[in-house]
């Protein structure tokens, strides 16, 4: 199911509720990847009356039918960010918390030739690296 996330939600059958389009708004301008108290606190600014369990609820109906994609980035907390995104892998910083997305055609190529040499067809991947900065001086 291409498209923006209001194009998706329609599609999905959802209803397009006040707080519901405040969340998606945020959501499809993000260029990090809130948790769900992040959600809330941006949320707030726009619409104050809208509560931390709509933002909960909202957030787990948006991942079941596929708008959303929980991303855990070993933090303890579970982010989300636009299922439809161009695919991408993850640093996280461990000294900062600085989560890094990147591509990387020789990984891409070294998954599909590891899956294929085990006999299976890669239908995707999610790659989570954890690393400090090694201060160059």
């Amino acid at each position: 199911m291409a498209g923006s996330i209001f194009q998706r939600i329609g599609a999905s059958g959802l209803r397009l509720t006040g707080p519901r389009r405040v969340i998606a708004e945020i959501l499809s301008t993000a260029s990090d990847h809130p948790d769900v108290e992040e959600l809330h606190a941006r949320a707030t600014r726009r619409d104050p009356k809208i509560s931390l369990a709509t933002v909960y609820r909202t957030v787990k109906l948006f991942e079941e039918v596929g708008i959303l994609e929980r991303v855990e980035l070993g933090d303890g907390r579970a982010r989300y960010e636009d299922a439809e995104r161009d695919h991408h892998d993850h640093l996280i910083d461990l000294a900062t918390g600085e989560v890094i997305e990147f591509v990387d055609p020789e990984i891409e190529a070294l998954q599909e030739k590891i899956a294929k040499r085990l006999g299976y067809r890669l239908e995707g991947h999610r790659l989570k690296l954890y690393g400090t900065r090694i201060d160059k001086g």
